[in-house]
C-alpha cells in the first residue's frame, strides 16, 4: 500500500492561524480602500458643493452690489436734477427781472425821445410861424 493518503492534509494549528491572520488582513486592506475611494468621493462631492456655494454667494454679491451702485447712481442724478432745475429757476427769474427793467428802461428812453421829438417840433413849428409871419410882414 501507499503511503499516501486519500485524505486531504489536515493543516496545523500555526498555519491556520497563519491563514485567519491573512483572510483578516486581506479583508482589512480591502475595507480600506473602499473607505478610502468613498471618502474621495465624498471630499470631490463636498468640493463641488462648495463651488457651487461659492459661485451662487459671489452671483449674489456681484447683483447686491451693482444694485446699490445702481441706487446711489440714481440718488445722485436726482439730486444733480433738482439742483439743476432750482438753478434754472433761479436763473429764469434774474432773467425776467433784467428784461422787466430793460423793457423799462426801453420805454422810459423811448417816452424821452418821443417827448423831446415832440418839443423840437413845437419849437420847428413855432419858428416855421414866426418866419411865415415876418415873410408876411415884409
Amino acid at each position: 500500500m501507499s503511503n499516501n493518503s486519500t485524505k486531504p492534509e489536515e493543516k496545523g494549528f500555526f498555519e491556520k492561524v497563519k491563514e485567519t491572520i491573512e483572510n483578516l488582513w486581506d479583508d482589512t486592506k480591502d475595507n480600506a480602500e473602499e473607505l478610502k475611494d468613498k471618502a474621495g468621493d465624498t471630499i470631490d462631492h463636498l468640493k463641488d458643493k462648495v463651488t457651487a456655494k461659492k459661485a451662487t454667494t459671489a452671483k449674489a454679491s456681484v447683483a447686491h452690489k451693482a444694485s446699490t451702485t445702481a441706487t446711489k447712481a440714481k440718488t445722485i442724478a436726482s439730486d444733480v436734477k433738482a439742483k439743476a432745475n432750482t438753478k434754472a429757476k433761479e436763473v429764469t427769474a434774474k432773467v425776467k427781472t433784467e428784461t422787466v427793467a430793460a423793457k423799462k428802461s426801453a420805454t422810459d428812453t423811448k417816452n424821452k425821445v418821443a417827448a423831446k421829438v415832440t418839443s423840437a417840433k413845437k419849437t420847428v413849428a413855432a419858428k416855421a410861424t414866426a418866419a411865415k409871419k415876418a415873410v408876411a410882414a415884409k
